[in-house]
């Protein structure tokens, strides 16, 4: 084929010969074979886009030589930058007050200026671009301007130095000879490279010095004076265990004459004038002195005692110094030991006369108490014996009154009277008993119900006639106590608080907390003080009361605190005067009869409701006495009034916190229901309320929701109750 002729390799002139040769050929071919050959016209056709081709690539190749003139024009101009560029930097560097060099990430160095190597004149031929980093530190190690520490060789600096290049930044000094320094600053470059300031700063280590110079005279001025000054005796030693300083108190402590003090002078030299006028006192000895004199390294603190002919006791004391010398210090410790001494003689007459003053009063409280103990026993056989004589006096009395009915009033005084005096040695005989420890305790389970029961028959009449009302609540819980001494010490409670109370009333309850109950007695007396808690429990300590048997004579609270530390019940009490007092006596609640409650239903019901406290506002006296007796059989403690303004007066006098009010709607003409709720919120905030009413209109229960109270229609049954209280069905 004919462009088999042509080669690409071939130049533009040579192709385009060829093309001429081929086109000659074609012609005289298409001559000699006529217009009747097709296929010298196919070749012609061929020959003819053959040159086209060759024309459109002589237009290719002309443009891609005119952008390669033009790529080539700005490459030039490129490099005329780059050395322009480079010829600023190199200025600038030079122009750094810092030696300056650059290292490539191949440790081979690309620039630096004149100042690089600084007071290193042996280097400055060696110091050029193309130079190795390893070269120029082998260089620098071999250099005679290098001034290395004492103990370091070239080849040491060297292998620490070479250490340094593989950290990313690195700032160190350099000593040079002549007393010059230069700091060494070395950087990574992001790429790889390093670089490398030289700073002289051989101005300001010399100035440092210099001041460090200064100060250490100071220091060294002022630890002279300061040593001049002291009392205590000083003398320094070196590493060598040579005197290297001392101040005048060793003289005048130890003895030692100032001339033959020097500097330079061995230990044992001043520890020989040291030995002519003190010795050691205790352990110490001359060996283990040396023995620690000589041990070059960690000397332990040593600490010990001398003494002189004269009975003068010096404190010697010894600590060594980080250069391997030694300080020690000497001070006078007579006047101590002669005070110790002195103190030691007091002390020994002290105790001599504390121990006869021990036995003295050893003696005295054996008296005290044989007396106190005769006492006790004196009061319990008399009281005994005394209490038959005015039984049968009252006897006497009672047939009287009744054979002579005009004496009447005067024999019925008598019989008060005496009455008093018998129960007044009725409280002696159980004091003496308690205080001697003859009381007989009989501890087990006692049921509250029946003592609450026969206290509130003891006392009813005699709050009756003062006018006052007395309230004792059931309860059907079971206690751990003495049942004689449990019913006296609620009886002196009782009969304190009726005795005390001129108007108002007196409530005695229990109340379950945990595993004891708590026996309280509320009245609404006149109350007392707190700085007179402690004093009414003493023996015939009565609180504003008259001189009178009949009132008493100050023995009940006294009989009360000692039972109850006997049996182990807390006594409580807290007062505001002029408002209520309230006495608590808690008492553990009896194990078997917890374990019984489950056995069942009724005892479930009292175990789960005796710690609960109701108030009950009900005008209808049948209902409430059937709502009480239903919730006293539960074991509930009930406080019932019959209107809104006596539950207030209730709650303000006793300050009793029921946990349930139950509150009916319609009280007759006072407070309504609602009103009386609203009432007791302000002073038991938070408690649960239910309204009780038959009434069902619209309005009522409007206004009940507005008020946030929850309705308890009637009729009320038991069930109803048990799911208000929370009890078990």
């Amino acid at each position: 084929m004919p462009h088999a002729y042509l080669d690409p390799e071939d130049g533009l002139e040579r192709q385009n010969q060829k093309l001429i040769e081929i086109v000659d050929a074609l012609v005289r071919q298409v001559e000699r074979g006529g217009t009747g050959s097709g296929e010298a016209y196919a070749q012609f056709r061929r020959a003819a886009l053959l040159e086209e081709q060759v024309q459109a690539r002589t237009a290719e190749l002309e443009d891609a030589l005119g952008m390669l003139n033009r790529s080539n024009a700005r490459l030039a101009q490129a490099m005329r930058d780059t050395e322009a560029a480079r010829r600023d930097l190199s200025t600038a560097i030079e122009t750094v007050q810092e030696g300056f060099a650059m290292f490539d990430p191949d440790g081979v160095m690309v620039m630096c200026n004149s100042r690089f190597g600084m007071h290193m004149d042996d280097l400055r031929d060696q110091l050029v671009p193309g130079l190795r980093f390893v070269d120029y530190i082998d260089s620098v190690a071999g250099s005679r301007a290098l001034s290395l520490p004492p103990g370091e060789t070239p080849e040491i600096w060297r292998t620490r130095r070479l250490a340094r290049h593989d950290d990313r930044h690195a700032i160190f000094n350099v000593s040079l000879a002549g007393d010059h320094w230069v700091q060494i600053s070395q950087h990574r470059t992001p790429g790889g490279g390093t670089v490398i300031l030289q700073t002289d700063v051989t101005d300001m280590i010399r100035a440092e010095r210099q001041a460090r110079e200064r100060m250490l005279d100071d220091q060294s001025r002022m630890a002279r004076a300061t040593l001049d000054h002291i009392k205590q005796g000083i003398c320094i030693f070196d590493g060598r265990i040579r005197l290297a300083g001392w101040n005048d108190g060793l003289t005048q402590l130890m003895g030692v004459p100032t001339p033959r003090l020097r500097r330079g002078l061995q230990f044992p030299a001043l520890w020989r004038m040291i030995a002519q006028d003190f010795g050691f006192d205790g352990e110490m000895s001359r060996d283990r002195l040396a023995a620690w004199v000589e041990t070059p390294l960690a000397r332990q603190p040593l600490r010990f005692t001398m003494r002189s002919e004269d009975r003068r006791f010096i404190d010697a004391s010894a600590q060594q110094m980080p250069d391997g010398g030694f300080v020690f210090s000497f001070t006078d410790i007579t006047a101590e030991r002669r005070a110790i001494h002195d103190l030691a003689r007091t002390n020994e007459a002290l105790e001599e006369r504390v121990r006869g003053r021990t036995l003295e009063l050893e003696d005295a409280l054996e008296r005290a108490e044989r007396a106190n103990a005769s006492r006790s026993r004196f009061v319990a056989a008399t009281s005994h014996d005394l209490l038959q004589p005015l039984s049968a006096a009252n006897l006497f009395l009672s047939a009287l009154r009744q054979d002579d009915p005009a004496n009447r009033e005067v024999l019925g005084k008598a019989h008060d009277a005496l009455h008093s005096v018998e129960a007044i040695l009725h409280a002696l005989l159980d004091i003496s008993k308690l205080e001697l420890g003859h009381a007989s305790m009989d501890v087990g389970p006692v049921a509250l119900g029946p003592v609450l029961a026969q206290l509130r028959d003891q006392f009813a009449l005699q709050a009756a006639a003062k006018g006052i009302e007395l309230r004792i609540l059931p309860c059907a819980l079971s206690v751990t106590s003495d049942r004689t001494y449990l019913k006296r010490v609620l009886q002196n409670l009782i009969g304190n608080a009726v005795r005390y109370t001129e108007t108002g009333r007196v409530l005695v309850g229990a109340r379950r907390r945990g595993g004891a109950a708590a026996i309280e007695v509320w009245d609404t007396g006149p109350g007392i003080p707190e700085e007179d808690f402690q004093t009414i429990f003493r023996e015939f300590a009565r609180l504003n009361a008259r001189a009178s048997a009949s009132e008493g004579m100050g023995l009940g609270l006294a009989i009360v605190e000692r039972a109850c530390a006997i049996l182990g019940h807390p006594l409580d009490v807290i007062s505001e005067p002029g408002r209520f007092t309230r006495f608590s006596v808690t008492v553990p609640v009896t194990q078997a009869v917890a374990e019984a409650a489950s056995d069942g239903p009724a005892a479930v019901a009292h175990e789960d409701g005796c710690d609960r406290v109701v108030l009950l506002v009900e005008n209808d006296a049948e209902l409430r006495r059937a709502m009480c007796h239903l919730l006293e059989r539960w074991g509930v403690t009930v406080l019932d009034v019959e209107s809104g303004e006596a539950a207030i007066e209730l709650i303000g006098e006793t300050g009793a916190e029921p946990d349930l009010l139950l509150v009916d709607q319609q009280l007759g003409d006072g407070m309504t229901g609602l009103d009386t709720i609203a009432a007791l919120r302000g002073l038991l905030p938070g408690r649960p309320t239910r309204l009780v009413t038959a009434d069902r209109s619209p309005e009522l229960r409007e206004a009940a929701r507005r008020a946030g109270v929850t309705i308890l229609p009637k009729p009320v049954g038991a069930e109803a109750l048990r799911a208000v209280l929370g009890l078990d069905s």
